[in-house]
């Protein structure tokens, strides 16, 4: 994700971002330590509500946090590899920017993602399809990395194994990468019905991650990754989506996830509107290109119940 925002303090450009490392690096071990012992007792990832919260059992239990690197490095890596993706196509383009800003953040990946700020004007159309576009593309080709190795790590869930708390949705990716490696190498992969009925490594959790983080920065919308996109290609739709996408992701929010109607609401933060950018120069056939390439990317990690019995319907119930 990038935010346009002026910042002065040149303690700023690299103190907040490496402390803010540091933390989520503590977050996100955390987290995946309590994944892992889930893991190594043949159990779903999440199982009862002390899961998400392991700060207590890892107090009684201090060396058990060793086990949650595997977690955190990848998850990691995919955030970062995105967030350079929008780094480095920034400096390219001359515009200058913060290094990303990990956000650590009491979640399911004691990570609320990460983003970058941009502190200039972004020059053109061109310029701004290729901050928009690199920071997905490069986040969802390192999850594609990270599921594979996830995928080969897992292995198959006991018929009796005990119910998740959370059950997490099956985005286009997970089935077509789960076939190929069928076809590639069958005996590293653990049979199952693809993701949902094995017992998932940490690393293919923090795989799943990667393709929803990648699919919310998609949304065609504000200033998301898919916001920058769509402008370029055209600011009339663009301010067209970003009136329409507030109240139905608000109804999503009622029949689908809950986390849909945040993030309708944060649509509507007055931060959030576009800045105008320059028409000229024109889109050429390979930024084009790249709008097609974000739009099928969306179509593969988007899922409208990334959690299942999440709906505002299904608690009020």
């Amino acid at each position: 994700m990038t935010l346009r925002k002026h910042l002065g303090h040149p303690l700023r450009e690299y103190a907040l971002p490496l402390l803010l490392l540091c933390i989520s690096i503590v977050t996100t071990t955390a987290i995946g330590a309590r994944f892992m012992q889930n893991f190594v007792n043949n159990q779903p990832s999440v199982v009862t509500e002390t899961d998400l919260w392991p700060w207590p059992w890892l107090l009684q239990h201090p060396a058990n946090f060793r086990l949650g690197w595997s977690f955190s490095l990848t998850l990691l890596f995919i955030l970062l590899t995105h967030e350079f993706g929008h780094y480095i196509a920034c400096r390219v383009h001359g515009i200058r920017a913060t290094l990303p800003w990990v956000l650590p953040a009491p979640t399911l990946s004691g990570t609320a993602g990460a983003v970058i700020q941009i502190r200039s004007r972004i020059p053109g159309r061109r310029a701004l399809m290729d901050v928009g576009v690199y920071g997905p593309l490069g986040g969802y080709v390192a999850s594609l990395i990270v599921i594979a190795i996830g995928f080969c790590l897992s292995h198959p869930a006991p018929r009796d194994a005990t119910p998740a708390l959370i059950q997490f949705g099956r985005p286009l990716t997970l089935d077509w990468v789960y076939w190929l490696l069928n076809r590639i190498a069958p005996h590293l992969v653990p049979v199952g019905n693809s993701f949902l009925h094995i017992t998932r490594h940490p690393v293919l959790i923090a795989g799943w991650i990667g393709l929803f983080i990648t699919s919310l920065n998609l949304i065609p919308g504000g200033q998301l990754d898919g916001g920058h996109i769509l402008y370029a290609i055209s600011p009339r739709l663009h301010r067209i989506s970003t009136l329409l996408l507030p109240p139905v992701l608000i109804i999503c929010g009622v029949f689908f996830w809950i986390g849909w109607i945040a993030w309708g609401l944060i649509l509507l933060i007055p931060a959030m509107r576009h800045p105008r950018v320059e028409a000229e120069p024109t889109l050429n056939r390979g930024r084009k290109a790249l709008g097609l390439i974000a739009l099928l990317l969306f179509a593969l990690t988007f899922s409208l119940t990334p959690f299942a019995d999440s709906s505002l319907l299904y608690y009020l119930h």
